[in-house]
């Protein structure tokens, strides 16, 4: 039995993560005091909200902004991993969706935790800025096969940004690009067999063109990164193939920020590979269920985001 560790990326937030870990856990606490010392503020803060439900809608609002999520995932990853025993810290690949990625590449020591925080962070902030810079949106396509998304995306683009950007699972794509060809193409999805299409409460067109904006700036923080041979095969979201081999990793790290993430695909190939245990490491278990609707009900599946989860593992 082969054991692959996914790591969650945006939407898998929310208020109050990780907080029992804080609590509860030495070194699930230090690693996240680290993180306020690198990032320079107090991360925590945001990620555990006020507790008040006056100020719940703000905390949710802040946590969400993209410069903040994508660290405060990342460190919740982290931090589940710093509190597993060491024998059970080892898989024998690691993925991670879209942010998620990063966490994956740290887990298996590719990145050291401060390098890829900061990093996490600087691609938060730049995605936000792209996104501001080149309004744009997203939208889920739900009961559609990946190529007939394709050409719904070709044919209701007239000459703007369209393109999938993530292939979940199998009937489930993410599509993203300017504002009004994701609603040409919403509208237009039912009459192509969707069963469900509906535009996402998100902060711009990620995985798209419209994220060029981004690409200067984490290139050039990737190219004087220290990346290493990480301790396992990393399923790339870019090609949904595996890599050991640290150039590669750098330069798919750049292309994932236009790039469709080929979630779906890299979960088929890591089940080929031999993996028939999935371990979700962070917050939420959105990954756990795109494995289930992937790779059949049977794959064994367990999400470790808080105290219980890891006393069960």
């Amino acid at each position: 039995m082969k054991t692959a560790f996914v790591f969650p990326g945006q939407g898998s937030q929310s208020v109050g993560m990780a907080r029992d870990l804080f609590e509860e856990n030495e070194s699930a606490r230090a690693v996240m005091e680290r993180a306020n010392t690198v990032l320079g503020f107090d991360l925590t803060d945001i990620m555990f909200g006020s507790g008040s439900d006056e100020t719940a809608d703000q905390d949710k609002a802040v946590l969400t902004q993209t410069e903040n999520t994508q660290p405060a995932l990342f460190v919740h990853s982290m931090a589940v991993m710093s509190a597993l025993p060491g024998t059970a810290s080892k898989p024998d690949m690691v993925a991670g969706h879209s942010l998620g990625e990063y966490s994956a590449l740290a887990a298996a020591g590719a990145i050291s935790f401060e390098d890829a925080l900061a990093t996490v962070r600087l691609r938060g902030e730049l995605m936000a800025t792209a996104g501001d810079i080149r309004p744009g949106s997203m939208a889920a396509i739900l009961g559609m096969e990946d190529a007939d998304v394709e050409k719904l995306c070709q044919d209701a683009a007239e000459g703007d940004v369209l393109q999938p950007a993530n292939f979940n699972s199998p009937g489930q794509i993410v599509i993203s690009g300017d504002v009004e060809a994701i609603q040409r193409a919403v509208a237009l999805a039912p009459d192509r067999g969707a069963r469900r299409a509906l535009a996402l409460p998100v902060s711009g067109a990620f995985h798209s063109p419209l994220m060029d904006f981004a690409v200067e700036g984490l290139s050039e923080a990737l190219s004087a990164l220290d990346i290493r041979t990480p301790s396992c095969p990393v399923y790339l979201n870019v090609t949904a193939e595996p890599t050991t081999d640290s150039e590669e990793i750098r330069q798919r790290l750049v292309e994932q920020l236009t790039a469709p993430v080929r979630w779906a695909q890299g979960l088929a190939t890591m089940q080929r590979d031999g993996a028939s245990r999935f371990v979700e490491i962070g917050s939420g278990k959105v990954l756990s269920g795109l494995v289930k609707r992937t790779l059949g009900r049977d794959v064994a599946t367990t999400a470790l985001g808080g105290i219980q989860d890891l006393s069960t593992f």
